[in-house]
């Protein structure tokens, strides 16, 4: 799981990585006093193989500690795992069943079952992966570092004993309080993880419906999802990322509702595009989405809003307006000919 699963972690850690060396070599010089800088050309780079290294031997450890955790390549909300590949990890099976008092053919059918719908989804959803690992670098990518604790570490640095620039990276105190772009990228990327768990748990829960404990158990995934253990904790104190699905409940509930109104296939062309997949405002309202999602499927045209007047307007001109104000309080042109010829319709 380690080696499968490493590339992507190193590519969402990346961003923090550069961000701390950059900062801790910057903290250096500044405080070196003018007339020994150039004592110090070399230090800085040596510094920033320092911080380099030890962000990424803390990386290492908290991935080493989260592979103990998880029970299946999907557990963690984000496509971690290869394209298409879905896994089990029998030892952390054995450990999450341990007190469910529930039989282990059961457990397995379960948790297998929603390990091989994450993989589908992705695998179907060709364009998902990127999509969602994009949000993450972009939530990454703002991250900075607290300067102020960075320049008081670095007063009294000593490259011989890290111990005390690793517990600043493990607790994550070099990390601010997260900046209104974070936050607001923070939101975006819960909402799309409680998406996509939410298909995964109404996928599942339909697959294992004659399971007799198959409730139990979707309520101990759901529970261990939203509470997360000690590595992801871990993860998130050393890039500042959560990665848990906090509308969990509110997106299985409209995946739920969408599927009884207009069923799997129509509700599972929702990921055929990213511009089709639901979004914040659905979650909140599903039975906006259902009425759409039931006219389109009466081959009722959408309802024009605000957007569309003004693409018409852009790609027309003005007169789209005025025909859309014309189709509104007028009588409707049968494209006869005026003073000027033929005018279009």
């Amino acid at each position: 799981w380690v080696e499968q699963t490493l590339p992507v972690w190193q590519e969402l850690a990346e961003p923090v990585a550069t961000s701390i060396a950059d900062a801790l070599t910057e903290a250096l010089q500044t405080q070196t006093p003018e007339e020994m800088q150039s004592m110090i050309a070399g230090a800085g780079k040596f510094l920033r193989t320092i911080g380099g290294a030890l962000f990424a031997a803390q990386l290492g450890s908290v991935i080493g500690r989260l592979s103990l955790e998880v029970v299946s390549g999907g557990d963690v909300g984000i496509p971690v795992m290869p394209d298409g590949a879905a896994a089990i990890l029998p030892q952390n099976f054995d450990d999450f069943g341990r007190d469910l008092e529930i039989e282990d053919d059961q457990l397995a059918l379960y948790l297998a079952t929603r390990e091989l719908a994450h993989a589908r989804l992705f695998r179907h959803a060709r364009w998902l992966r990127l999509h969602v690992i994009s949000q993450v670098t972009e939530f990454a990518r703002g991250t900075r570092v607290d300067t102020d604790a960075l320049e008081e570490l670095a007063s009294r640095f000593d490259p011989s004993s890290t111990d005390e620039l690793r517990e600043a990276l493990e607790s994550g105190a070099l990390l601010p309080q997260r900046t209104e772009a974070q936050t607001l990228a923070l939101t975006r990327l819960e909402n799309l993880l409680a998406t996509i768990e939410g298909w995964v748990e109404v996928v599942t829960a339909d697959a294992t419906s004659r399971l007799p404990a198959a409730d139990r158990i979707s309520e101990a995934v759901r529970r261990r999802r939203a509470v997360g253990g000690p590595a992801e904790q871990a993860m998130a104190s050393l890039v500042g990322l959560e990665l848990r699905p906090r509308r969990l409940r509110e997106a299985a509930a409209m995946w739920r509702a969408v599927t009884d109104a207009v069923g799997a296939e129509a509700r599972d062309r929702l990921w055929d595009y990213p511009d089709l997949i639901p979004t914040a405002d659905d979650i909140d309202d599903p039975h906006a989405l259902v009425a759409r999602l039931q006219a389109h499927e009466r081959g009722e045209a959408p309802a024009r809003d605000a957007i569309d007047d003004a693409l018409d307007a852009l790609l027309n001109g003005p007169q789209a307006s005025d025909a859309g104000g014309d189709a509104a309080g007028s009588e409707p042109d049968d494209g006869a000919e005026g003073p000027e010829g033929p005018r279009p319709v």
